[in-house]
């Protein structure tokens, strides 16, 4: 079975309706019409089922048209109707979230990552944090509309396993949907951790105006969500936006990946180069080497002005910076968001570096500007992502 089955027309023009009350606040029949380009026979079947369902509440505000006009009745989405919880599975982290029907982030707990226990514990560990976390919010359970469980790496939707992960080696070909499911008792749905991060930026409200958006998210790879026109774009498999993966001619021969040059690995790597080489560096890695550690090691000396690792982050950055804006021209994007547990120390230095980059080379700069920002929530931004895909999921279908 596969991990969401497409929505019907009846449910996507729910998700239309909620999406755009939950988006836009109070807001009327009318105006909603306007919005969505349904009929206004439409607009009020849909909003009478979604009051009966409770999804949808009258706020007791009015606004009025003119002198003798009839004051239209505001609508806002009922945030108690339905809640959800989002799971970003990490190599060093894994956070939980849970989130009411607006994306608030009701409540929040994390635990050591994944890197090298078995899935089987891991899951466990999992569905206990998850049952820690209603307890002590006090939801009603059977409010609770499932889990979003985002993943790195390539995934397979039919079986609801990862394929392959540069970062959790051990659970290709686990699962995981499945046995998160059996754990919790509760539906889960998996996507992987760049869809979820832009579904994030979207239910958050943080690109309201974006037309064509990506939201670059870098953990132990290098990957993309894309979102156009407001609709999450997945591909044939949900595994769009495998940006790592693009490769190029080195200057010196041969070909490489970005992630061969640009990603944590690379930048770990090139850090114990130069320190064998003899170079400094305020950043201490580890030994045995873990270039995961090293990485944010690095970055946490570049932001403190340790001139080789400026000059390590500033060489991945211009890498990225470059497929970035390949991107930016392909898909004419208005928007770009970073994110990603990678970028949590030097995003800053990444967001001007890439900003830069669009600024000089983006073929659409006489139509349009090209938003780019570092992402409310840069390192959990996967979580509540994941979150927000199983309330659309959710909200899509009636109650019962």
């Amino acid at each position: 079975m596969s991990n969401v089955l497409p929505p019907s027309p009846a449910q996507s023009s729910r998700v239309l309706v909620l999406d755009r009350v939950r988006a836009e606040g109070p807001v009327s029949r009318v105006e909603l019409a306007g919005h969505t380009g349904l009929t206004q026979a439409s607009i009020s079947n849909l909003v009478k089922t979604l009051l009966a369902e409770g999804l949808l509440v009258e706020t007791g505000e009015r606004t009025y048209t003119g002198a003798k006009g009839k004051p239209r009745v505001l609508l806002g989405l009922n945030p108690q109707a339905r809640y959800s919880i989002g799971v970003q599975l990490g190599a060093d982290w894994i956070v939980m979230v849970l989130t009411d029907a607006a994306g608030t982030v009701m409540a929040r707990t994390r635990m050591r990552g994944a890197r090298s226990t078995a899935p089987v514990r891991v899951v466990s560990a999992v569905a206990t944090q998850i049952e820690a976390l209603l307890a002590l919010s006090g939801v009603d359970r059977q409010l609770v509309a499932g889990i979003g469980l985002a993943v790195p790496g390539i995934i397979d939707l039919q079986t609801g396993a990862i394929l392959s992960s540069a970062s959790l080696p051990l659970w290709e070909l686990f699962a995981v949907r499945e046995a998160l499911q059996k754990a919790t008792g509760l539906l889960t749905l998996v996507d992987n951790v760049a869809t979820a991060a832009v579904m994030g930026d979207y239910w958050s409200g943080a690109i309201p105006e974006a037309s064509a958006h990506c939201t670059l998210y870098m953990g132990a790879s290098i990957n993309t969500g894309l979102l156009i026109d407001g609709t999450v774009y997945r591909g044939a498999s949900s595994n769009t936006g495998l940006l790592g993966r693009a490769s190029f001619e080195r200057a010196a021969g041969g070909r490489a990946t970005v992630e061969e040059v640009a990603g944590p690995r690379a930048v770990a790597a090139r850090a114990r180069q130069e320190l064998a080489a003899g170079r400094q560096t305020i950043a201490v890695l580890d030994d045995p080497a873990n270039p995961f550690a090293d990485f944010a090691a690095i970055a946490s000396a570049a932001v403190h002005g340790d001139s080789l690792a400026l000059e390590l982050i500033e060489e991945s950055a211009q890498h990225i910076a470059t497929v970035v804006v390949a991107m930016v021209n392909i898909l004419d994007l208005d928007s770009v968001t970073l994110a990603g547990p990678s970028l949590s120390t030097a995003g800053s230095l990444y967001l001007t570096q890439i900003r830069d980059r669009i600024s000089a080379e983006a073929l659409s700069a006489p139509k349009h500007d090209v938003t780019v920002r570092l992402s409310a929530q840069v390192t959990d931004a996967a979580s509540v992502g994941a979150a927000a895909l199983m309330l659309q999921h959710s909200l899509a279908k009636p109650a019962g």
